[in-house]
C-alpha cells in the first residue's frame, strides 16, 4: 500500500542532517508497516525491535545509553549486523521504554551515521515525564494519519483518478467523472482510512467484517486509555471519547462538558482531552476570535469542537455503513452534514493545517479557518449536499474580505469572484 509519509521517509534518508526519526500517529494508521516496507526498499537490511511484544529488551537500556555499547548487543540480539548507512534500525512502540526515548539523543550526537527510525502510538502522551529526559531538539518528529482520499484512491489502482482531481482543480473547470468520484468518496466516508479497514475492502468486499474490524480498533484505543493512563483520568477519556458522536450531532457542535454527563465541569476533562489528542485519536479545532495574522493569536481556548480521526470509526459509532450512508432520507441528512465536516478536519490536518473556526456573537458560524504558509487566511465552508446556501459565510466574505472563499459540497468544481466551490472528494488538493 503505497503511503505519502514515504516521501518524507525518503527526505530524511537522504539528509545531510539526518537525525533520529520519531513517527508518531494513532494505533493501527500503518506507521510499523511503513517503516518496514521503507527498509526493505530502501536499505541493505532492516533490524526490528518491538518493546511492547520484548520486554526483555527494555534491560538493555537500564545502564550506559551509549551508542558504542547499545549497538552491539542489539546486533547480537537480532543476529543481524546492523551497518552505519546501510541498515535502517527500527524502535516500534518506543513509548513503552522511557529511556530508549532518551537513547536517541545519543544516537545523535554520538553515532550520526546509524539511520535510526522508532515509532509509536502514544508518543504524544505525557507518560512518567518526570522519569527521563525527552531529546527535545535531537529527533526529526514525522506525523502520521489514516490514509486521506488520494491514498485511498491509490490503494484501489485509480491513480489516473487522482490526476483527473488534481487538473481540474487546478484549473477549476467542471469534472466529467464528478458522480463517479462522489460515489468513491461516499464509500470512502463509511470505511475510513485505517489500512486494515481498507485492505479487507480490496479483498472481500466483506462489510459485515469490515465493521468488526472498525470495532476492534476502538476497542484497541479503549484498551490503551486504560493502559497508559491512571484509573480515574481513563474512566474521564472514556467518557469524553464516547461523548463525540452526540457533541458533533447537535446544531452547535461546540464542545460542551455537559453532553458528557450531567453537571460535568472542565476541570475534571480538560486533561482527558487533552490527552485524546495527543494520542492521535481526536483532533481539537478552537475558535478564533477574528481572522487576522497570526491566526494562532487570536484562539480562544475555552471554545472548541472534537472530531475523530477517522470518518470510518465515527460511522462504526453511528452504527451506520455504506448502505445506511446511501440512502437519501431525512433522517440520516444531518448525520452526513457531520461526517463531511470530521472527514474536512481530517484532511486539512493530514495536509498540514491547524484549522480553526470562526463565530459572531452566535449568528453566524464558519466551518473551518486556515492560514497557509504565503499567510493567506482562507475560510471554508462544508455542505454535504449540493444546496449551498450560507448566511454564514456571506456574512464572513462581508465582513473580512478574503482573497479566497473555499465552499466544498457534492458541486462541481466552479469559481465565482474569489469563491470557490471545491467537490469533498478534492479536499486532499488543498495543500500548504
Amino acid at each position: 500500500m503505497e503511503r505519502k509519509i514515504f516521501e518524507h521517509l525518503l527526505k530524511w534518508k537522504k539528509s545531510k542532517q539526518r537525525l533520529p526519526l520519531l513517527l508518531q500517529g494513532a494505533r493501527q494508521v500503518g506507521k510499523t508497516h511503513s517503516l518496514l516496507k521503507f527498509g526493505k526498499e530502501q536499505y541493505k537490511n532492516v533490524v526490528y525491535f518491538n518493546f511492547e511484544s520484548n520486554p526483555d529488551l527494555h534491560s538493555l537500556f537500564n545502564n550506559s545509553l551509549a551508542p558504542s555499547r547499545l549497538i552491539p548487543q542489539l546486533s547480537l540480539l537480532s543476529s543481524s549486523e546492523i551497518f552505519p548507512e546501510d541498515s535502517l534500525l527500527i524502535f516500534d512502540e518506543i513509548q513503552s521504554c522511557e529511556r530508549a526515548i532518551t537513547s536517541l539523543k545519543y544516537f545523535a550526537e554520538e553515532a550520526p551515521a546509524y539511520h535510526v527510525a522508532a515509532a509509536g502510538s502514544l508518543l504524544g502522551v505525557a507518560i512518567n515525564r518526570q522519569n527521563f529526559s525527552f531529546p527535545v531538539g535531537k529527533v526529526k518528529i514525522e506525523n502520521m494519519f489514516p490514509l486521506d482520499f488520494e491514498e485511498f484512491l491509490w490503494a484501489l489502482d485509480k491513480k489516473k483518478a487522482v490526476d483527473v482531481i488534481r487538473d481540474c482543480y487546478c484549473s477549476f473547470s467542471e469534472c466529467m467523472l464528478h458522480k463517479e468520484f462522489l460515489d468513491m468518496f461516499q464509500l470512502y466516508i463509511s470505511l475510513g482510512g485505517m489500512p486494515r479497514v481498507v485492505n479487507e475492502y480490496i479483498d472481500k468486499h466483506d462489510f459485515d467484517y469490515i465493521t468488526s474490524i472498525q470495532k476492534e480498533i476502538l476497542i484497541g484505543y479503549i484498551a490503551d486509555m486504560s493502559k497508559y493512563a491512571a484509573i480515574t483520568e481513563t474512566i474521564n477519556i472514556m467518557a469524553a471519547y464516547n461523548s463525540i458522536p452526540a457533541q458533533l450531532a447537535k446544531p452547535n457542535k461546540k464542545f460542551q462538558y455537559n453532553i458528557i454527563k450531567s453537571g460535568a465541569r472542565a476541570k475534571n476533562y480538560e486533561t482527558p482531552i487533552e490527552w485524546l489528542k495527543a494520542a492521535g485519536v481526536i483532533y481539537r479545532v478552537q475558535k478564533c476570535r477574528q481572522p487576522v495574522l497570526p491566526l494562532k493569536a487570536y484562539i480562544v481556548n475555552d471554545y472548541f469542537k472534537i472530531y475523530m480521526n477517522d470518518t470510518g470509526l465515527l460511522c462504526s459509532k453511528y452504527g451506520l455503513n455504506n448502505k445506511n450512508i446511501a440512502k437519501e432520507t431525512m433522517q440520516i441528512s444531518g448525520i452526513k452534514g457531520v461526517l463531511a465536516e470530521n472527514y474536512v478536519s481530517g484532511a486539512l490536518h493530514c495536509n498540514g493545517f491547524e484549522p480553526c473556526y470562526w463565530e459572531s456573537e452566535g449568528k453566524a458560524e464558519v466551518d473551518f479557518i486556515i492560514q497557509n504558509t504565503n499567510g493567506e487566511i482562507i475560510p471554508i465552508e462544508v455542505k454535504s449536499s449540493e444546496n449551498v446556501k450560507s448566511k454564514s459565510l456571506s456574512e464572513y466574505i462581508k465582513r473580512y474580505k478574503p482573497e479566497t472563499a473555499y465552499r466544498i459540497s457534492t458541486k462541481n468544481f466552479g469559481k465565482e469572484n474569489n469563491l470557490l466551490s471545491i467537490p469533498l472528494y478534492a479536499v486532499f488538493c488543498i495543500e500548504q
